[in-house]
């Protein structure tokens, strides 16, 4: 009975950090508990802070990865389940794999912290080592920056601060803040554990009184937008004879709305291939002419001769406000070929190797061509909207690329029926919030089957579709001016302020070893 006890007391600090981690999930969209982060990750510079070696620090912030992703991007097994087929037990095995690995980064920050302590943890050196562990997440093998911490804070909290640090910056701040709550629980002088929390407190207190400096105000301009969201079942999209009732489905959706400045399809919404839908183009190019308007959408586009293919953004209908023709006709340049593939879904590691194992490994319109990393925005009716595809919304410094003085507007486009009725479309839209907040501009995202959505530059949903139902969202939206301190600075004052404390804690725990020598 005592060996259990003991067995269990070793035990129950990974286990409670891995319940932490789950319930951290409910600090993103849909439940949005933002201060809960704060206090999750409290609990794990607590336990670190009782480690007593450096293995068992890093197991520490692994186990909290665990049941943070674990929890938090369960979303993606209904993809491998339902359209990898694989049986269950090869569709947990990946997902396994995926949380296995991006638990690596919490438990690197926890060993880093570790190692580089001097008699405790101070809630600078976990900030420092969380952000830089972060960073690594959103670079290496293509970058997963899912769930970044800043992301609670998109409706409450400090999203004020985002035009002026980015979710980045905010991740960092609430690093800082969840590692002088756990100083408290120290036996330090009372005035050194408390100056810590003072100044965290003092940081969430003044970042409403921060939304003057975010840089950017109200233009006089408005516009009127269409968002089309067609609610096509995933099986279905691709079928041969679902291609022309799927493009009948969009036209009759957006008819009745044809007057408004802008229409917005989806992420391929139209299902036949570029050069094989020049016909249904060039009518609907001359439809959005006539009406006035423009026309984006998503296409897949594919040349026979090279066997190469993009997941593209076209611009149908009027380019200027004064044209006075269409703008389309294939392989016209006012378009956007999707830079960020996805692994698996848009192009295949080792493709000769993996197509042969498993059938998740060779999905349809699973090996396309990178686009260029800064594209030319997209012109439609005289406006400039900087796109983004799907997941390429998740990368700020890919959006601050591609910001110029003439944008006015950030669009996104996605499927998310892979995702069925999770919490993933909810988090996908929460992570474009965000990126509206940061760059201080309005947000168009039209989807499949949800969630359809227009968002105020201040990071505010304006207008949103039901999910899982044919849609025709239409909105007015405030057009702004001026330019954030985020997208002018980006990460980098962050990630150098990072890498100067990194050396000076290196330094100091050098010369520690060396007088212990």
């Amino acid at each position: 009975m005592a060996n259990i006890n003991t067995r269990f007391k070793l035990m129950l600090p990974y286990l409670l950090l891995i319940l932490a981690g789950g319930a951290t999930t409910l600090a993103f969209a849909p439940f949005t508990l933002w201060w809960l982060p704060v206090l999750t990750l409290a609990l794990l510079v607590f336990y670190l802070q009782h480690a007593t070696n450096a293995k068992q620090a890093w197991l520490r912030g692994f186990s909290f990865g665990l049941g943070w992703f674990g929890v938090g991007v369960s979303w993606v097994h209904v993809s491998i389940d339902q359209f990898g087929g694989l049986p269950l037990i090869g569709s947990l095995a990946l997902m396994a794999l995926l949380v296995g690995y991006l638990a690596l980064f919490p438990a690197l920050a926890s060993w880093l912290s570790y190692k580089l302590r001097s008699i405790t943890f101070t809630p600078l050196l976990f900030a420092v080592c969380w952000a830089l562990a972060e960073w690594l997440r959103s670079v290496l093998l293509t970058g997963f920056p899912w769930l970044s911490m800043g992301y609670s804070q998109t409706s409450a909290g400090l999203k004020d601060l985002a035009p002026l640090i980015g979710e980045t910056g905010i991740s960092f701040v609430l690093a800082f803040a969840a590692a002088a709550l756990a100083q408290l629980l120290q036996p330090q002088r009372a005035i050194s554990r408390y100056s810590y929390v003072i100044i965290a407190g003092i940081v969430f207190a003044l970042s409403p009184s921060l939304k003057p400096f975010s840089g950017w105000q109200y233009s006089d301009k408005t516009l009127s937008v269409l968002l089309v969201q067609g609610n096509v079942k995933q099986e279905l999209r691709w079928a041969p004879e679902q291609e022309w009732p799927t493009m009948l489905k969009y036209l009759d959706l957006t008819r009745p709305h044809f007057k408004t400045d802008l229409v917005i399809w989806p992420e391929a919404a139209i299902p036949q291939l570029e050069p094989q839908a020049e016909t249904y183009l060039n009518n609907l190019n001359r439809a959005a002419l006539y009406a006035n308007t423009a026309v984006i959408t998503g296409i897949l586009d594919y040349n026979f001769k090279t066997q190469q293919a993009w997941n593209n953004l076209i611009v149908l209908g009027k380019r200027d406000s004064d044209s006075s023709d269409g703008d389309y006709f294939y392989g016209h340049g006012n378009r956007y070929s999707k830079h960020h593939l996805l692994p698996i879904g848009e192009f295949v590691p080792f493709e000769n190797w993996l197509r042969k194992l498993a059938p998740i490994f060779d999905l349809p319109m699973s090996s396309f061509t990178r686009g260029s990393y800064v594209q030319p925005n997209l012109v439609a009716n005289g406006y400039h909207l900087l796109p983004a595809i799907c997941f390429e919304i998740a990368f700020p410094e890919q959006i601050a690329a591609n910001m110029t003085d003439d944008t006015q507007l950030l669009l996104t486009v996605s499927n998310d029926g892979w995702f069925g009725d999770s919490i993933g479309p909810h988090q996908h839209l929460q992570i474009a919030q965000m990126r509206a907040l940061e760059f201080g501009r309005p947000l168009l995202r039209a989807t499949n089957n949800g969630v359809t959505a227009t968002v105020d530059a201040g990071g505010n949903i304006s207008a949103q579709a039901p999910q899982f139902s044919e849609a025709a969202l239409t909105d007015q939206l405030r057009l702004t001016q001026g330019i954030t301190p985020y997208t002018h600075y980006g990460d980098t004052p962050l990630r150098i302020l990072c890498l100067v404390l990194l050396m000076l804690f290196a330094l100091g725990h050098w010369r520690r070893n060396k007088r212990s020598i």
